[in-house]
């Protein structure tokens, strides 16, 4: 019996519509046109996409793919040829989560829910879960539209599904509000019912209703509707529209707390309040053992989920409009948009929006700190001829941010990445300490500063910086970044199976960065897996041609000069020229 791996894969589950009508109209026409479509289709469509078929059913396929964008072309190329076909019809769905391989089968959230998925695409279609959708770049998520929450069978928690169709999805009449609503994304968190039958256990959930507010309330883009105002909905049923309607916000946190000896279960739900539309759902079931952690850890999952959503729903709201439509935040938005697909085309798309917005609203401060954040990247990734210039009008653009609104946490946050990378660390760290201050839920807060203390010859106190983040964020669009450089720090503390593990997921997240490759091939071949070293290695060099240990050096050069030069020594005895 083999040992079971646990991984993160995107899975394409593909099934015949109306397959067993078909086999008892015509069984043999049947089988013959499955083979044909199996041999001189589907399986040359997967190889091509750099997939693996990893179950076959007979009449459907369980496929693993590292990236989501070639699990969605793999399927769109196969419906593609399929259109006109006479008896073959597939359903395919796709979802990216987390994957167990163990004796020869796969299990997990990515086989669930990708085989429920495709279980309501429409025959010739593909249905695709909202996860999976957030790693497709503009022209490819756009094939999809949007077809809001569905409950999938024997999955506890609504899935957003999109499917391919329309570039355009349906639009719900909106609700005019008899408050106007702010010219920033807006939100009342109504207080958590207590479902207990009990009235002492009406402290917790009021208590953690309010810390909750808040939390939300250290976010500085976010309006967020006063304790006392959100509290007169205490104990009334509610229209979550009417909310919206008196409150003028756009969206509206909901929850519940229950009490069972021991255990407690606690819900929340975030609702689209002109839609009524569910954004997102969780359930957490904990130990009761000290009352007060317990709010505290509750009140921070909650909160750090509803930054997350609330945050990508709004870059992907901006990212549909026209640009001749967009104000200073939905240009910021758009910016954010593009700049976590991380390409050079995408981060340059990024500067020019952020550059927008700064000349639209000069006192807007986030539009400085998204060109602090594009200065790092277009550094780090070597997207710029001069790093040290880059990065020093990144600090200025930072500090402008600063000097505008010295309360918002990313100012900070992108203020101390920029002096890690140059060199400065007596800025730095205190810069990261007080991002993590102004806002203790922020995930990117905590990678940024244990990127820093790493960067410093800290990296033994970096590690739990790390987990914190993935805590804090398991679904952040930077999540790659994360899990790249505990795997690089994992790395210089020798290390090496931590650090494949690391990388190996980076990699899987995001296929088309050279650094994560780089610190595999690193782990791979200090751990004697010469021949997984060099393949790593290879690939690295086909996503930077110009790789040599002077570009590594222009890039990081102010790395700890010991780590730094680990890495080299690793590279080099891979075929790393100087030059």
């Amino acid at each position: 019996m083999s040992a079971p791996t646990r991984k993160l894969a995107a899975i394409l589950a593909a099934d015949v519509a109306g397959y067993s009508k078909l086999m008892g109209e015509d069984e043999t026409g049947t089988l013959a046109a499955l083979r044909e479509l199996r041999n001189g289709l589907f399986q040359p469509a997967v190889t091509e996409h750099r997939g693996e078929v990893v179950k076959s059913m007979g009449d459907g396929w369980l496929v693993e793919f590292a990236s989501v964008v070639d699990a969605v072309n793999c399927a769109l190329q196969v419906q593609e040829i399929l259109a006109n076909h006479q008896i073959i019809k597939l359903r395919i769905g796709i979802h990216i989560g987390d994957i167990v391989h163990e004796d020869e089968d796969i299990y997990g959230d990515g086989v669930n829910i990708s085989a429920r998925l495709q279980e309501i695409a429409e025959p010739g279609g593909v249905a695709l879960s909202g996860r999976a959708r957030d790693f497709l770049d503009g022209k490819l998520a756009n094939v999809f539209r949007d077809v809001g929450e569905k409950q999938l069978k024997n999955i506890a928690d609504a899935v957003r599904v999109f499917v391919s169709g329309d570039d355009e999805p349906d639009q719900t009449p909106s609700v005019e509000a008899a408050l106007p609503l702010p010219d920033k994304p807006s939100i009342a968190v109504l207080p958590f019912d207590n479902m207990s039958g009990d009235p002492e256990q009406e402290y917790f959930s009021d208590g953690m209703t309010e810390d909750i507010i808040t939390a939300l309330s250290r976010l500085r883009w976010l309006f967020v509707i006063a304790r006392n105002s959100s509290f007169t909905y205490k104990g009334r049923a509610v229209d979550i529209k009417v909310v919206g309607h008196e409150m003028g916000v756009r969206y509206v946190l909901e929850g519940s707390v229950r009490k069972s000896g021991q255990r407690v279960r606690v819900t929340a739900q975030l609702i689209e309040a002109e839609t009524g539309n569910h954004i997102w759902a969780e359930r957490y079931d904990r130990e009761l053992v000290d009352i007060f952690d317990l709010q505290d850890e509750l009140t921070e999952a909650i909160s750090s989920q509803v930054d997350a959503e609330l945050a990508g729903r709004e870059r992907e709201q901006a990212h549909k409009k026209s640009t001749t439509n967009l104000d200073a935040w939905e240009l910021y938005q758009r910016g954010m948009w593009h700049f976590y697909k991380n390409s050079k085309d995408d981060i340059a798309e990024a500067r020019r929006l952020f550059q927008l917005a700064s000349v639209q609203a000069p006192d807007f401060a986030n539009s400085y700190a998204g060109l602090a954040a594009v200065a790092f990247n277009e550094s780090v990734f070597g997207y710029t001829q001069d790093n040290t210039a880059t990065l020093e009008q990144g600090m200025r653009d930072a500090e402008k941010a600063i000097s505008l609104d010295n309360r918002d946490s990313m100012n900070h946050g992108v203020l101390g990445m920029i002096c890690t990378f140059l060199g400065d660390h007596d800025r730095a760290i205190p810069a990261l300490e007080k991002a993590i201050e102004l806002n203790p839920s922020y995930a990117q807060s905590y990678h940024s500063l244990g990127l820093a203390l790493y960067w410093f010859g800290r990296a033994e106190e970096a590690v739990p910086l790390f987990a914190r983040a993935i805590r804090l964020s398991p679904y952040d669009p930077m999540l790659w970044t994360f899990h790249f450089i505990r795997g690089t720090v994992n790395f210089v503390l020798d290390e090496y199976d931590l650090a494949t593990i690391d990388t190996k997921t980076a990699t899987q997240v995001k296929g088309d960065e050279f650094w994560p490759y780089l610190t595999l091939a690193c782990a791979m071949f200090r751990s004697g897996k010469n021949d997984e070293a060099r393949t790593a290695y290879e690939r690295a060099r086909q996503l930077n041609s110009g790789l040599s240990a002077a570009h590594i050096k222009a890039l990081i050069g102010t790395l700890h000069p010991p780590y730094l030069e680990k890495i080299l020594a690793a590279l080099r005895q891979l075929g790393l020229p100087e030059e």
